[in-house]
C-alpha cells in the first residue's frame, strides 16, 4: 500500500477498515505524543509524574483545533510549555491532515463529496466549543438536536457503513482491488525440472517408397 497516498492525499478512495486503521494510527501517534510532553515537563520541572494511556477520538483530536479559535482558551505560556506547546501544535496539525485525507476517500467511497466534512466534523465541533456562549433560550438550545444528528450521521457514514459497490465516480471499488490482490498466485521459484522436457527420438519410418494414408 501506498502510504504517503493513504495517509496525506485526498483523490481516491478507502474502505472502512482503512479509515479505523487511520484513528488507531493516530491514536498511537497521539500516546506518543503525549509521552514525549510528559517527559519535556518532568525534565522542566512542571510535572512529576509520567502517565500512560491511548484515547480513540473519532474525529482525531481535532476539538484541540476549535480550542484556537476560542480566545478564552488562550493562557500565558511558561518557558517549561514552550515545547510542549509547540509539539502538541505539531502533532495537532498533522493528525489534522491524516483526519482530512482519509475521511475525504472515506466520502468517496460513499460516493459523496468531501465537503460533506463540514457539516459532519466542523459545524458540530464549532457548536460544541462556543455552546456555553450561546443564550439560554428554549430554541437556542434546541440547535444541539441538528448538530448532534449531524455528527452521528457523520459517524454512521464514514465509519459503519460500506462504500458504493464497483467503480464511481471517484475510483473503483477498494475492496475489488484487495480481492483482486489477494487472488494473484504467488510468484514460484524457478524449477528447472519443470522446464525441461525428454524428447524421445524419432519413430519416423526411414525414407523410400510409402503408401500415402487414406489412399
Amino acid at each position: 500500500m501506498d502510504w504517503s497516498w493513504y495517509l496525506f492525499r485526498f483523490d481516491g478512495r478507502i474502505n472502512r477498515a482503512l479509515l479505523w486503521q487511520a484513528l488507531l494510527i493516530v491514536a498511537l501517534l497521539a500516546g506518543l505524543l503525549e509521552i514525549a510532553g510528559q517527559i519535556i515537563g518532568i525534565i522542566g520541572g512542571t510535572k512529576s509524574t509520567l502517565k500512560l494511556g491511548i484515547e480513540l477520538d473519532f474525529d482525531f483530536g481535532l476539538g484541540d483545533l476549535f480550542k484556537l479559535v476560542d480566545p478564552r482558551s488562550s493562557r500565558p505560556l511558561a518557558s517549561a510549555d514552550l515545547a510542549t506547546a509547540v509539539l502538541r501544535a505539531s502533532g495537532m496539525a498533522l493528525f489534522f491532515w491524516i483526519y482530512l485525507a482519509t475521511a475525504i476517500k472515506r466520502l468517496h467511497d460513499r460516493d459523496s463529496s468531501g465537503w460533506w466534512i463540514i457539516p459532519f466534523c466542523f459545524l458540530p465541533g464549532l457548536f460544541s466549543q462556543f455552546a456555553d456562549l450561546l443564550p439560554e433560550l428554549s430554541w437556542m438550545l434546541s440547535l444541539s438536536l441538528p448538530f448532534s444528528i449531524l455528527w452521528l450521521w457523520g459517524f454512521v457514514e464514514m465509519f459503519c457503513r460500506p462504500g458504493t459497490p464497483g467503480h464511481n465516480r471517484f475510483g473503483p471499488d477498494p475492496l475489488l482491488e484487495i480481492e483482486d490482490g489477494s487472488a494473484t498466485p504467488p510468484a514460484q521459484d524457478w524449477d528447472q525440472g519443470r522446464e525441461i522436457e525428454i524428447v524421445p527420438p524419432s519413430a519416423s519410418p526411414p525414407g523410400g517408397m510409402h503408401v500415402k494414408r487414406g489412399a
